[in-house]
């Protein structure tokens, strides 16, 4: 090997140890720039994931905060709420005890006016206004529904309409009324998961009550007896009448918690009644179904002893009576309020003996029948009428 080849190659070495040298440094820094990044991006990391830590934590502690503030506001919430129903509790004792005011306020003075023009027509001759002559003839048939609710109650329709509801007053004294849209659910069915319920704003007593064109007529007893007209339809009291009968007494001896019983018939509304001052006999008054005004009054020969209803059929009134023993109840006593209809010429009417006294009786103009509530089981009585001239 020549001198020159030598050289050439100790050049080529040196050049290349050079290059190596340098390749060697450039890898180095890269690495180390990587390095630096690596770091960079571990600090970073650790610092985020000190923050979600944090951040966690202060959720957390947020969210148990509101869960207490949740828990804190439904324990107030159900503390407010039994105060509340505490307070509406207290409300309806204080308004027994101290009842509101009639919705429509009673003018004492024309009352007074009405009762004296009352009293002037008292036992006068009745000028009907209607052209109906009919009386009872015998009951026809007997159909027992079913048995419901209490001993004492009464069951009705609409006296004055063609309306398929049933309305059942279960007992003496309440402030619900169960609403069955037809018959049937009232038939088929035995409890009340059929029919609606109307609250009325005050509670009624008795079995005298009145449902006739839309509207309710029940007895309200608190202090003087009111009738109360009340609008089926939407639920508000239309009017309110004080009773202007002085020492009223239970309408029917065997029926002591009945003291006004609000009757319909062909010729319109009336009011079954007794006062102290004649307790032996049973009155009658007309009334105007508007304005709950009386129009006329009349004294009668029907005696309250052991009266258990009566009914009104073309403007006479039919009292029905039984024994202190429940035996078969009949009519034994009719007044004729036009005097087309002398006592003596009226049929003795029996009603088939079933289980005890009625305690609710309500005559059907349009149907020509009676719905009545026997010792709890509803009972309908349809009767065969006769005119009067020919009884």
């Amino acid at each position: 090997m020549g001198p020159w080849r030598c050289l050439l190659l100790l050049l080529l070495a040196a050049a290349l140890r050079a290059q190596q040298q340098q390749f060697m440094e450039y890898v180095e820094r890269r690495l180390t720039l990587l390095e630096e990044r690596i770091s960079q991006w571990h600090d970073q990391s650790s610092r985020y994931s000190t923050e979600l830590r944090d951040f966690k934590n202060q959720v957390l502690g947020m969210l148990e905060a509101a869960e207490k503030e949740r828990e804190a506001m439904r324990t107030e919430a159900e503390s407010s709420a039994v105060r509340v129903d505490r307070l509406e509790r207290e409300v309806d004792y204080l308004e027994m005890q101290n009842p509101a005011p009639p919705c429509v306020e009673v003018d004492e003075t024309l009352m007074e006016k009405q009762v004296a023009t009352a009293k002037q027509r008292k036992n006068e001759k009745y000028t009907k206004l209607t052209d109906c002559s009919d009386t009872i003839a015998s009951i026809r048939s007997m159909k027992i529904l079913k048995r419901f609710g209490s001993t004492s109650g009464l069951w009705t329709k609409d006296a004055a309409g063609n309306s398929e509801k049933i309305y059942v007053f279960d007992g003496t004294a309440n402030d619900t009324v169960y609403v069955f849209p037809r018959m049937r659910e009232f038939t088929l069915f035995s409890a009340t998961r059929k029919a609606a319920r109307i609250k009325l704003p005050y509670p009624w007593v008795g079995t005298g009550h009145l449902v006739y064109n839309g509207h309710l007529y029940y007895i309200r007893q608190q202090g003087p007896f009111q009738v109360i007209k009340f609008n089926l339809a939407n639920k508000t009291v239309v009017d309110s009448s004080v009773f202007p009968a002085e020492e009223q007494i239970p309408v029917f001896g065997l029926s002591p918690f009945t003291y006004i019983e609000v009757a319909a018939d062909e010729e319109g509304l009336w009011a079954i009644y007794a006062t102290k001052e004649d307790e032996k006999n049973i009155c009658l008054a007309k009334l105007d179904p508007t304005s709950l005004d009386i129009e006329q009054m009349w004294d009668t020969p029907c005696p309250r002893e052991n009266a258990e209803g009566a009914f009104v059929v073309c403007g006479a009134l039919h009292v029905v009576y039984n024994t202190r023993l429940p035996s078969r109840s009949r009519v034994q006593c009719v007044f004729d309020v036009s005097g087309t209809l002398a006592p003596e010429d009226a049929s003795l009417v029996y009603f088939p003996k079933r289980y005890g006294s009625h305690s609710g009786m309500k005559y059907s103009p349009h149907e020509r029948q009676i719905y009545a509530w026997d010792d709890g089981y509803q009972i309908i009585y349809r009767m065969e009428m006769k005119k009067k001239l020919e009884v």
